[in-house]
């Protein structure tokens, strides 16, 4: 059988990355909204959903205009049952599309670097993300390359929160069949020197430091991540053809 997974992208820097490698084996369908492309509509996203971050705020529809579209598709498909993966922005969208709230430029300020991200007792139990907290010490701690100002600082009514970090609470969380990561799992240490350069305002060499002193880990816990929202993607899609 084969899975299909609908990719949105929101901006040219900001792509799969890892994730590419990480989603072998399965049909990956890039929607470069960035370049044009149109939202799909939800009976054309398939087996799951993953949107990407990008140089945006959530309500930047006059320089996104494939925003609202991109809002209503999340939270129908989140609504729907459909797996659904969203990085950063795609977390904050995903938030705002639930009801949740999003605040550009956060007063504790730009989360830059790789930042300690401390998994709550209810990601235990969680179908994407309680086999990478399973394997784990007692602390439940990960680290984790990241980059943004803007921040949730309300989750939907519903959700499930699951992680934090010392400087942003909503590092993690699920609302219906969805999850957002505000940290980027996927980001290669090339990737994240090209976002810290276009910022302008970061010290480049101490960021791609802490990167490079914790890469086995960042690498080995985004493949955990991945392969935990593919599986549950497999379960979801396989439990649908036996009904």
């Amino acid at each position: 059988m084969t899975f299909v997974l609908t990719v949105v992208q929101n901006s040219p820097d900001v792509p799969l990355d890892r994730l590419q490698g990480w989603f072998a084996g399965v049909d990956v369908r890039v929607v470069r909204a960035d370049l044009g492309d149109a939202v799909p509509a939800l009976d054309e996203v398939g087996d799951g959903l993953v949107v990407l971050g990008g140089h945006l705020s959530v309500r930047d529809d006059e320089t996104a205009p494939w925003l609202p579209a991109l809002r209503e598709l999340l939270a129908q498909a989140t609504a729907s049952g459909v797996p659904t993966l969203g990085v950063c922005l795609g977390a904050q969208l995903l938030a705002v599309a639930r009801g949740g709230r999003v605040q550009v430029a956060a007063p504790p300020g730009v989360e830059a670097g790789v930042v300690q991200v401390f998994w709550r007792a209810e990601s235990a139990a969680d179908a994407v993300v309680g086999p990478l907290v399973a394997g784990l010490s007692d602390r439940r701690a990960t680290r984790q390359p990241t980059l943004h100002a803007d921040a949730v600082v309300d989750l939907p009514a519903g959700a499930v929160w699951l992680a934090s970090s010392n400087q942003y609470p909503y590092q993690a969380f699920r609302i219906g069949s969805g999850w957002g990561l505000q940290f980027h799992p996927e980001t290669s240490a090339e990737t994240l020197r090209g976002w810290a350069l276009a910022d302008g305002g970061l010290d480049v060499d101490d960021l791609l430091a802490q990167y490079a002193e914790h890469e086995d880990e960042i690498v080995e816990i985004g493949a955990t991540i991945a392969a935990g929202f593919l599986d549950h993607v497999r379960a979801v899609a396989a439990e649908r053809v036996s009904v």
